[in-house]
């Protein structure tokens, strides 16, 4: 039993660094207020300089960066994107926005992620019975492990498909020492406040097409022309993050390699606690994960309901791994090819505390509770 059961052991809290709210006074005292201003700027550059995109937007989410990447690239009513199953709906709802058309590719097991192989025989099977090719693939990197990155930029190159990596999880995760991100025409970075480090709310568009950014940078903020009046030729968004929100990321910013290596420290620490049962979720060779959250699989799925009600009673959050989206009542009639791994992770997987505040002794207590209930 905990001795402070009333303080909640959260999956990935927010973890400040210091500087965050010298910041936000500094914007306070310049009076910039509004989604412009030095944080902005600072921010930006820092995620140019930590990933090695050429360029970044600021914006109020991950969801809306995707959002901005579709429509610049001309994804429209009735056009078909390729997506990862095994993901969260955010990455989906931004096809939905163009009302363009998902189409989900299962998941591999020595990643987790999208399945490279079933991404080649639905393009190349499309490609060789001349059907619509899609316009896109939107690849999620789930709980911050890369996915097998260069052959499915490779895939796409080859098939003439956008590749865009929603990396909201993963930032700081790298594939042959090359950040997630930066491999396709353009990557996605959340701040929300589960996220390794967090603006509250917020997410960042990169890529290294200026025109891209340039043009998505004019549609986050309401398409406005350049002239003293209100000029409008298209729409836009009120999508661009405030200066405000942009002090804390670049206080973050700062402390991100130390979060990186604490999420790592505290995956390793569940391996060593852990019931020799449990299955980790793994990492591709050539890779490292920032480990966003532990992941875990119980080879009897039964199992999970009852580690999470164990964990709740001591007031400690856990969560199962990802629905996949083709399993998802709202997608009931949308077209996906699957292997069944996905379904499979589901069924038998579980997130744990992974807050980098959290202590050996705390990762030690939870480890225990779940190797009671097998």
């Amino acid at each position: 039993m905990r001795e402070n059961i009333k303080d909640r052991i959260f999956l990935s809290p927010p973890h400040m660094g210091g500087n965050e709210l010298k910041y936000i006074k500094d914007a306070f005292e310049e009076n910039y207020i509004a989604p412009v201003g030095e944080n902005l700027n600072k921010f930006e550059e820092a995620i140019k300089n930590y990933t090695g995109a050429k360029y970044a937007l600021a914006v109020v989410s991950g969801t809306s960066a995707i959002h901005l990447a579709l429509r610049i690239l001309g994804i429209k009513d009735g056009d078909e994107v390729l997506a990862s199953t095994f993901t969260f709906i955010g990455s989906i709802n931004a096809i939905l926005y163009e009302k363009a058309i998902p189409f989900f590719i299962d998941s591999d097991y020595e990643s987790w992620n999208l399945d490279p192989n079933l991404l080649y025989q639905e393009l190349s099977g499309r490609k060789k019975s001349d059907k619509k090719m899609p316009k896109a693939l939107i690849l999620t990197h789930i709980y911050g492990q890369s996915a097998d990155i260069e052959n499915i930029t490779n895939i796409c190159n080859e098939f003439g498909v956008y590749l865009i990596e929603d990396s909201a999880e993963s930032l700081g995760a790298t594939f042959n020492k090359k950040q997630s991100g930066t491999f396709g025409k353009a990557g996605i970075y959340s701040f929300n406040g589960n996220k390794i480090i967090t603006t509250s709310g917020g997410g960042v568009l990169v890529s290294d097409d200026e025109t891209l950014i340039k043009e998505a940078k004019f549609l986050s903020t309401q398409a406005k022309e350049n002239h003293l009046h209100y000029e409008h030729k298209t729409y836009g968004y009120n999508y661009r993050m405030s200066n405000i929100v942009a002090g804390i990321g670049r206080g973050q910013m700062e402390i991100l390699s130390d979060r990186i290596k604490r999420k790592r420290e505290i995956f390793n620490l569940y391996k060593n606690y852990l019931n020799n049962e449990v299955e980790f979720m793994p990492e591709l060779e050539n890779s490292i994960g920032n480990r966003w959250l532990s992941a875990i699989l119980f080879k009897d799925g039964a199992l999970i309901d009852r580690v999470i009600k164990a964990l709740e009673r001591e007031n400690i959050e856990s969560r199962p791994l990802w629905k996949p989206m083709h399993l998802q009542p709202l997608f009931k009639d949308a077209k996906s090819l699957v292997n069944g791994v996905s379904e499979d992770l589901f069924g038998r997987g579980l997130c744990l505390p992974s807050g980098t505040s959290m202590s050996d002794d705390d990762v030690k207590m939870i480890s225990e509770i779940i190797n009671s209930n097998f």
